[in-house]
């Protein structure tokens, strides 16, 4: 039935800040950018070691989304990390604040959590 995430679709506000930083800060590559006129939409295909992970869209003036306190819905988006604190030192070089690192109490695998420029968490998991 089910083979595998095929694409994660994120709505944001400010199309070039947001590019940057899932490409820039995050280091995703570009697969495909397409502007749809029609839409005034952006839609930029990113990967992550080669695989097709996520689309970024862009719309005129998309309603915010509540995320706290939880709202229903997507919580969070997760990546596996080797090494956490190389990771934060780079957010934080990048001018992105990240939570204290945390441990999960039945993994006992380490954990932070910072947000993209529309506030969607995201979560850096070491493995």
């Amino acid at each position: 039935m089910l083979s595998h995430v095929h694409h994660i679709a994120i709505i944001c506000s400010d199309y070039a800040r947001s590019k940057a930083f899932y490409t820039d800060i995050l280091g995703l590559t570009i697969i495909r950018e397409v502007y749809r006129e029609a839409r005034e939409s952006y839609k930029l295909d990113l990967a992550l070691n080669g695989h097709y992970i996520i689309e970024l869209f862009s719309f005129p003036n998309p309603p915010s989304r509540p995320s706290r306190p939880e709202a229903a819905g997507l919580r969070h988006l997760a990546f596996a990390v080797e090494d956490l604190e190389a990771s934060i030192a780079h957010l934080t070089s990048k001018g992105v604040e990240s939570e204290p690192i945390r441990t999960d109490e039945f993994t006992q695998k380490r954990f932070t959590f910072f947000a993209d420029p529309d506030g969607l968490p995201i979560e850096f998991y070491e493995v």
